[in-house]
């Protein structure tokens, strides 16, 4: 007896290209139009960012105020232009930013173009270490719950996410350095590397910061094993959270997929339940995975923030609560700004690739 079933769409899928191709609405069109919706999204969050960091007043005095003459600090406030009008120095910025030029630090002297070359891949890692772990944990976890549909196994999972996107991001770190750093001590707590693996690192030639792919680089596999080991903490304690949304996904749209009436064939057919989950049903319960992927990864940028200061992972969320704390508010504008467009360009690509894998996104 053949096991094989037809899913939903096979046959429409023709008639749907059919119907559609006319309207001019194909996914060129599409990504052009998202495309452009980001001009204006981004503009929108950089002139608000602008505002908001000079509430407080002009970033010298708000960073230096306490350690310069009143004379020096004149000084320095009229070589930055911070004396001149406000939307002088919000054209100028905004014509800097179109130049790649994010300002310069106050507290340091860096150019803030430089903190993100240098920082901020160690914050992408991060993220993409704890995606990583959300789909190791979220979707065969969502799979089983489905597949225990009701059961004591199902309530279990479904409790597991409600604690996993529950728990604050710091407590999860708190409680993972508890653990593996006094009860349990088989995992670094802190640290993106030893210092010996740090001093190797700041030696490559060429280095492309993501130390994953510069110890393969270098052929250095001790230094790729310690890398990976230092990642595992933190990037469980920024995984956890959305793990847990994927698991609720993966289980909702299941379990839904499962009430389809071509599954309902393949039953009859005799096909095992595992295997229609397994098999049929699970591919298009994970499109509603690709269509959140946006926000998880802007709600991963800024959960970076606590996750790095907490296991002194040395990335842009640490630096800035650094320049937070320095109350350098060039340089947390310009992180935030930074981070807006990555999430802004982000959303842009989760779209098209949503688009791409489901047609009707685009109508």
């Amino acid at each position: 007896m053949s096991a094989a079933i037809s899913e939903p769409g096979a046959e429409a899928a023709e008639t749907s290209v059919a119907v559609k191709k006319p309207s001019g609405g194909g996914l060129g069109r599409y990504v052009v139009i998202r495309f452009l919706l980001i001009i204006p999204t981004i503009f929108i969050l950089t002139t608000l960012v602008f505002f908001l960091m000079r509430i407080t007043g002009d970033p010298i005095t708000a960073s230096l105020g306490g350690r310069l003459t009143q004379s020096q600090l004149a000084e320095r406030i009229h070589a930055a232009g911070y004396d001149r009008p406000i939307l002088v120095q919000y054209f100028e910025y905004m014509g800097n930013l179109l130049k790649g030029d994010f300002g310069t630090a106050v507290s340091d002297g860096q150019p803030v173009s430089s903190i993100l070359l240098n920082y901020g891949t160690a914050t992408v890692e991060l993220v993409f270490y704890a995606l990583i772990v959300a789909f190791i944990l979220g979707i065969p976890l969502g799979m089983l719950a489905a597949y225990h549909r009701d059961k004591a196994p199902d309530a279990a999972l479904r409790i597991l996410a409600i604690l996993g996107y529950a728990t604050p991001v710091f407590f999860a770190g708190m409680i993972l350095k508890l653990i593996f750093g006094v009860f349990l001590p088989i995992l670094p707590v802190a640290g993106r590397g030893t210092t010996q693996t740090e001093y190797i690192m700041s030696g490559v030639v060429g280095p492309t910061r993501f130390y994953i792919i510069d110890a393969i680089r270098i052929g250095n596999f001790e230094v790729l094993g310690d890398v990976l080991a230092h990642a595992v903490l933190p990037a469980i304690a920024l995984g956890v959270l959305t793990a847990g949304v994927f698991l609720r996904l993966v289980r909702t749209n299941l379990i839904g997929t499962l009430g389809q009436q071509y599954i309902d064939s393949g039953r009859s057919r005799g096909i095992s339940e595992y295997r229609l989950v397994t098999k049929h049903a699970y591919r298009p319960a994970l499109i509603p995975i690709i269509t959140v992927m946006g926000m998880q990864i802007a709600l991963m940028l800024a959960g970076a923030v606590l996750t790095e200061t907490t296991f002194e992972w040395k990335g842009l969320g640490f630096k800035l609560a650094e320049y937070l704390t320095a109350r350098d508010f060039v340089a947390v504008q310009g992180i935030v700004v930074f981070l807006a467009i990555i999430v802004a360009l982000t959303n842009f690509l989760v779209d098209v690739i949503a688009a791409f894998i489901d047609p009707r996104v685009r109508y």
